[in-house]
């Protein structure tokens, strides 16, 4: 299956996509959050949609996507997880998965746009794959990590460099910033993606390729980092462990490159869509 949801931020309704065609499950009564995965919510909204079939509404063009899952509980990330992308940023390759957080109030949808933060000359852009948790998971075994996922999907890690790297402290204040994780255009389930360790994904910004990788390059690949991050903190049903990035960041050329007011930033990952932001500087509301 492939979830989606839609409408008005905050106020989102839940969807399908089937056959390329989105369509509103709202009547199913359920957000995708923590509630609904932990009470077996993917194979109760299959049966749903089986029943039925052919009466779903299709969503009108034009409509607004959210970030496929309601706020989770925390959205994990791991740092340095591709040999290239530690090279460009001149970091020795990791004995360990690196593991910071991001605010969950920087979530939003994926065609939304990136705000750069008051006072940042440093945004950058950073694609990577995420992993939604599907069931409570504490120190768990690699063999049997895989039974935790509920699916897959398309993250921007949007970072701010100097906030993370020159300001005196953890990672976590470069990372958090409202819009800096758009997730989406949908959540694919893991019958969806054949596999999680050989996706292509790559992006652009103003047409121009920046980051063209493999998770097949991961250094810790997606089985031991759900197991790995386990043993540190338990992971709720709608969890995000987003997997690290491969070169191409803005922080590795040089000199650095960073998003400017009006740049336009589009990825993608093999089975997980693509999805588009538009940097604007930041407005005071």
């Amino acid at each position: 299956m492939k979830l989606i949801r839609w409408g008005l931020a905050g106020k989102e309704k839940t969807g399908v996509i089937i056959d390329d065609v989105k369509y509103d499950t709202s009547a199913f009564g359920e957000d995708y959050n923590e509630a609904f995965f932990e009470n077996n919510g993917l194979a109760r909204l299959e049966q749903f949609l089986q029943e039925h079939k052919g009466k779903l509404t299709a969503i009108a063009e034009g409509e607004r996507l959210g970030s496929p899952i309601a706020r989770p509980s925390k959205i994990v990330c791991i740092g340095l997880n591709y040999a290239d992308h530690a090279k460009e940023t001149n970091a020795p390759l990791p004995p360990e998965p690196v593991i910071f957080m991001k605010s969950t109030t920087a979530l939003t949808g994926p065609f939304d746009q990136i705000t750069i933060p008051k006072n940042s000359v440093k945004t950058d852009w950073e694609v990577e794959l995420a992993v939604v948790i599907g069931k409570k998971a504490s120190y768990v075994e690699k063999e049997e990590a895989l039974d935790y996922v509920a699916g897959y999907a398309l993250h921007n890690d949007v970072s701010e460099r100097e906030f993370q790297i020159e300001r005196n402290g953890t990672w976590d204040k470069g990372k958090g910033c409202d819009t800096f994780a758009p997730i989406g255009p949908f959540l694919a389930t893991q019958e969806e993606i054949k596999d999680v360790n050989n996706l292509r994904l790559w992006l652009s910004v103003n047409g121009k390729m920046m980051q063209d990788g493999n998770t097949s390059n991961f250094i810790f690949d997606v089985p031991f980092v759900i197991s790995y991050v386990s043993q540190f903190m338990t992971l709720l049903p709608g969890d995000v462990i987003s997997t690290g990035t491969p070169a191409g960041v803005g922080l590795g050329f040089n000199p650095p490159v960073y998003l400017k007011d009006g740049d336009v930033v589009e990825l993608g990952i093999d089975g997980l869509g693509t999805s588009k932001q538009v940097a604007k500087n930041y407005v005071k509301d």
